[in-house]
């Protein structure tokens, strides 16, 4: 039984899963993935929502307001060691995306807020690739839009890779309150692919009194929304895990807390006497 958190994977055609902020009950976040064939091409208007546009695999073309960005994508899929090519496009434009290859694309949105901003060509290179763990729970992430980053008014995006038989999002950690700078209120999807395609991870979302506790078996293109409390991911041996994370909320920020029950691992171990 699939989880009410939890969308489907279309496995053939153009879509491949999305969510609007109306269906997934909250404010801020929407997500699509798609898949275009070669010259095929995909038209929208940003309306009163930004976008972040990462090119998943494959190489595509953009037009906003008739000003081109070309050959955006330098890697054939997830699960390249590389970066991705991104592009930030604010609120009241309208885009054409025209693949040159087959090509699969993420478009993220959130509010595009009150403030001017401008179209920006995300570089790979400029992105900020790390480790993050250790032994079993390590995994390596690729910040393509950060908070830390002013480009955009509501919108965080990164992206994570990890190994096979390794932990993710680990120990569990939340961001469902609005307490700066303790923790702050960010709605978050995940969406996931697995390596080889086949595979599936698990994925479980929880508060602190239960009132939410949900556990899903993700597989490859399958999307999972976290409107509130911890989210950690597990992923078994033989199949590695890529998701790209999508975040928002009323202000633009990431600060987490961790849950107090598993929050010891992260203390180093006492040294002998």
């Amino acid at each position: 039984m699939t989880s009410r958190l939890q969308i489907k994977a279309r496995k053939t055609g153009r879509e491949i899963v999305a969510v609007t902020p109306a269906q997934a009950g909250w404010t801020h976040v929407g997500f699509r993935a798609l898949r275009l064939r070669e010259s095929e091409t995909e038209a929208l208007a940003t309306g009163e929502r930004e976008l972040c546009l990462v090119v998943l695999g494959g190489r595509v073309d953009a037009v906003v307001d008739g000003v081109s960005y070309t050959a955006l994508g330098e890697r054939a899929g997830v699960f390249d060691d590389a970066a991705p090519a991104a592009l930030y496009v604010p609120g009241g434009r309208t885009v054409t995306i025209t693949a040159r290859t087959d090509a699969e694309l993420a478009l993220c949105t959130a509010p595009a807020g009150a403030a001017a901003r401008e179209v920006r060509r995300i570089d790979p290179a400029t992105m900020r690739r790390s480790e993050r763990g250790q032994g079993s729970n390590k995994r390596y992430i690729c910040d393509v839009l950060p908070h830390d980053d002013p480009t955009a008014a509501h919108l965080l995006v990164v992206e994570v890779r990890t190994p096979a038989g390794h932990s993710s999002s680990y120990p569990p950690h939340k961001h469902d309150t609005e307490t700066p700078p303790a923790e702050t209120l960010l709605e978050e999807t995940y969406f996931h692919r697995l390596n080889p395609a086949q595979g599936f991870a698990f994925q479980r979302i929880y508060t602190d009194d239960r009132s939410l506790d949900e556990a899903c078996a993700v597989e490859d293109g399958d999307l999972v929304m976290v409107p509130r409390g911890y989210h950690p991911v597990v992923v078994p041996h033989g199949y590695e895990s890529y998701y790209l994370n999508v975040m928002a909320g009323p202000n633009r920020l990431w600060v987490f807390r961790n849950d107090p029950a598993h929050e010891w691992m992260l203390k180093p171990p006492p040294v002998a006497g």
